[in-house]
């Protein structure tokens, strides 16, 4: 009997952060986005 890691594991859980990271970054840039078009909306309206 041979004990082993399984590297499944560790490419999953790479995966998964890749992947929260990537939905992570595209939420806040999404929002910051909304942000500094709320200000250019305020500015041209003066």
């Amino acid at each position: 009997m041979r004990e082993a890691l399984d590297q499944w594991h560790f490419v999953v859980a790479a995966y998964v952060v890749g992947i929260i990271g990537t939905l992570a970054m595209v939420g806040w840039s999404w929002l910051s986005m909304r942000r500094a078009e709320k200000r250019r909306e305020k500015v041209r309206r003066k």
